[in-house]
């Protein structure tokens, strides 16, 4: 479980760097919505990384949960930061299956802390 503590402090990390770009250097070059856009991305980035460390710490038996949080903060903040940058509406296609994603990682979550 020590990887996942492990990856969600990349992941946090990442999360810090890429608010802080989107805050300063991109402020400018995007509108309001796509602002809204990647700071939506960059919440749920940092949101799940936490909740990595957390399941790495806390949760129990099954890897799964933690294989699912990373797949959902790649595909659901890796859209939303990729349609605000590239301007491409189409790319939200790909964002519900990243919060499908960060949902099973919460819902084994909770199954691993029924244990």
């Amino acid at each position: 479980m020590r990887i996942f503590v492990l990856a969600g402090s990349i992941f946090g990390a990442l999360a810090v760097m890429i608010g802080a770009f989107g805050a300063h250097a991109l402020k400018k070059s995007l509108s309001t919505y796509e602002m809204g856009v990647f700071q939506t991305g960059s919440d749920y980035h940092f949101y799940h990384a936490i909740a990595l460390i957390l399941f790495g710490l806390f949760g129990k038996g099954r890897k799964w949960p933690g294989y699912f949080f990373i797949a959902g903060i790649i595909i659901f903040s890796g859209s939303l930061y990729l349609l605000a940058i590239l301007h491409q509406p189409k790319l939200g296609a790909v964002t519900p299956i990243g919060g499908l994603s960060l949902i099973i990682g919460w819902t084994g979550f909770a199954l691993s802390a029924r244990k």
